[in-house]
């Protein structure tokens, strides 16, 4: 009987492609070009959401992006980023720069590998990991202070919480622990919360018998999105997700007796609504036939993580981003985006283009409040 042998494959056929076509990933930081900014050039392979996980590198890093040119045509992911840091200087630190190289990809196999064990070294066990919680529904005055109270009552400690209202809508991702023991609660333990605090939530319905969000209560383990990036950019994407879900892109409506102050909470809608519509944002959708493009631009005030704000919910729409410019001046940003759908079509019908316009401005108005923000430190 003849010995059957496996098929022999050369060990080098891995990087084959890599050794033609150079490394899939490119970085390189520029310190010289321009006297205010710092340059980041990425030339990468292409793939879904690669724009947004780049994005969202340099938002860990608490980095500002005044410029950017984007293209992904053919397969082929080129961009560039002007960043500064958050005092408005250049990236300097050799450390920081490296980082950054690393995170978005190194141009050796070698880094990648010591950036595989570094993460391994320093991943918390799962069973030391506090729970978290997501919550969504309807907003009301003095509807955290209830939640909290909740979780007081049922003996929980919450490690971390981070909230948004907009619109009369309510998402919040929290992180909790036993009150005595500061451990993970067990998920048996984790049911009954969940059902206390959905009951805390419906309230609202109560005092609302039109029952305009009837349907947008939602108390469940938290659904964080995967991939490598900080905790904290993981929950704000997973909070505009959480936006989206309750349509927070729909105003209010207020009807006309309501805005004579009948209850404190009428006449507090009534002055979110109002304000929320002298916004200065501007948001336009064209159409570029030749392309096949759908040309989407944003006119608004700059701000700190605008730009992540907007390629995530166009990411999490399910569009793709082949072109873009982005630039700042004098305090007031200018985006434009040449997109399609993850089907490869343009947005055609009116009632698309109104919801895209409808949840950018959504997007950019999510962050952007009047009122205090306090920052609490127990020990």
């Amino acid at each position: 009987m003849k010995k059957v042998s496996s098929p022999y494959f050369d060990p080098e056929f891995d990087s084959l492609t890599e050794r033609i076509f150079g490394p899939a990933c490119r970085v390189s930081i520029d310190n010289e070009s321009l006297r205010d900014c710092t340059v980041i050039k990425v030339d990468s392979v292409n793939k879904q959401g690669l724009l947004l996980e780049v994005v969202q590198v340099l938002t860990d890093m608490n980095l500002n992006i005044s410029k950017s040119y984007i293209s992904s045509d053919a397969g082929w992911f080129m961009d560039v980023f002007h960043v500064k840091d958050a005092h408005g200087n250049k990236v300097t630190d050799q450390r920081t720069i490296n980082y950054i190289q690393q995170a978005i990809g190194t141009t050796t196999r070698e880094a990648q590998k010591r950036k595989s064990i570094t993460s391994k070294m320093y991943e918390p066990e799962p069973h030391s990991e506090p729970k978290a919680i997501e919550m969504t529904g309807p907003d009301r005055p003095g509807l955290f202070s209830e939640i909290s109270a909740a979780l007081a009552e049922l003996h929980c400690n919450v490690v971390e919480a981070h909230a948004w209202s907009h619109n009369a809508r309510l998402a919040c991702v929290a992180y909790i622990s036993d009150q005595s023991t500061d451990v993970p609660i067990d998920d048996r333990r984790l049911a009954t919360i969940e059902d206390h605090l959905t009951t805390v939530l419906r309230a609202t319905t109560a005092q609302n018998p039109a029952g305009e969000f009837s349907k947008q209560q939602e108390v469940k383990t938290a659904g964080l999105p995967e991939g490598d990036g900080s905790m904290m950019t993981k929950v704000e994407r997973r909070l505009h997700q959480l936006m989206l879900s309750v349509r927070d892109f729909d105003r209010p409506v207020v009807k006309l007796g309501q805005l004579n102050g009948t209850t404190a909470g009428d006449q507090e809608l009534g002055m979110m609504r109002r304000g929320s519509s002298s916004s200065s944002s501007t948001v336009g959708i064209e159409s570029c036939k030749e392309k096949g493009y759908s040309i989407v631009t944003v006119q608004c005030k700059d701000r700190p993580r605008l730009m992540f704000d907007t390629v995530c919910t166009l990411t999490d729409m399910q569009y793709v981003v082949f072109h873009a410019s982005i630039d700042s001046h004098r305090g007031y940003a200018f985006q434009e985006y040449f997109i399609r759908h993850v089907d490869g079509c343009a947005l055609n019908t009116d009632g698309e283009k109104e919801r895209v316009i409808k949840c950018l401005e959504a997007a950019i108005e999510r962050r952007v409040c009047e009122v205090i923000s306090l920052t609490f430190l127990l020990s």
